[in-house]
């Protein structure tokens, strides 16, 4: 089994930044890609930022440079540094980790909650 925890949630003003943290632990074989996916209220869980074995991520539409994924393969940790923050980010961000070398498996974190407020 794979566990997946998420950090780094909080409030913040809008323009703040943030920077969550996601590590996955237990009987990793590889982990084929990791991600960042947000539930804000009202809406279906949504693509924020996609990282895989390479150095190409894949981001939402709506992040338009502000949010950078990033990965720490020695620690199997991913992170997700946030800049310049709307009202509209706030919600429940979620890490998925995918194992396998067919991406097989698939897991989920518990979420952090991202609230942007004045």
């Amino acid at each position: 089994q794979v566990q997946v925890v998420e950090s780094g949630g909080g409030m913040v003003q809008p323009g703040g930044s943030l920077r969550l943290s996601c590590a996955a632990s237990g009987r990793i074989d590889s982990i084929y890609c990791m991600g960042w996916y947000r539930e804000a209220p009202g809406k279906q869980r949504e693509l924020v930022a996609l990282a895989f074995n390479d150095d190409n991520p894949d981001y939402g539409d709506f992040v338009k440079g502000r949010f950078t994924i990033s990965r720490d393969n020695a620690k199997n940790m991913a992170y997700l540094q946030m800049n310049s923050l709307q009202f509209e980010d706030t919600g429940i961000y979620y890490c998925n980790v995918v194992t396998g070398r067919l991406g097989t498996n698939q897991y989920w974190g518990q979420g952090t909650q991202v609230t942007v407020s004045s």
